[in-house]
């Protein structure tokens, strides 16, 4: 057998006899140690109340969550008229026009209405506007003043009074 053949088995047979030393006591120790007297403390799980059913017997009664809608012939003798064609200034809320001016013409006073797309729109008496089935009834030079139809709580048919007043520009006070 050549020398580098013994050299090659003598090597690592010495290497693994050199690890197979029991010198782990202290390490072991130490482990068992310092895992003593470290128990956590759980609190008691809370006790479960039963389950008690619940059978929902409202079904027929109203919703409360939905405006309730009339029956026709219902809500009183003031009712908006339905078959009337709209008006342009109808499909915006008031909230989205604003009075910028008026002009007088052949003695019949005009509002000058500008829309939330900043189309400009001119009214008078007599016409209708806003979503609530305004009708303008009177125009001066700082409101247009409107009657509105709403329903009230009761579902009735009502009528309220509203103004849009003239929008102020920057720098006027």
């Amino acid at each position: 057998m050549k020398p580098i053949h013994l050299f090659l088995i003598i090597m690592p047979s010495l290497g693994l006899s050199a690890c197979g030393g029991d010198g782990l006591d202290d390490l072991k120790q130490f482990i068992n140690a310092s895992g003593e007297g470290l128990r956590g403390k759980i609190e008691p799980l809370p006790k479960i109340k039963p389950y008690e059913s619940f059978a929902y017997n409202a079904f027929d009664l109203p919703d409360p969550f939905k405006p309730r809608k009339l029956q026709p012939g219902q809500g009183g003798g003031l009712q908006p008229d339905l078959k009337r064609n709209k008006e342009e200034l109808e499909k915006y809320p008031l909230e989205n026009l604003k009075m910028v001016g008026f002009l007088e013409q052949s003695k019949i006073r005009y509002g000058l209405i500008r829309t939330s797309d900043g189309t400009l729109h001119r009214v008078k008496i007599g016409e209708h506007m806003g979503q609530n089935f305004g009708m303008i009834t009177k125009i001066t030079d700082k409101e247009i003043v409107m009657t509105e139809i709403v329903q009230d709580s009761t579902g009735n048919w009502i009528e309220q009074n509203t103004s849009i007043n003239l929008a102020s520009t920057p720098g006027q006070k």
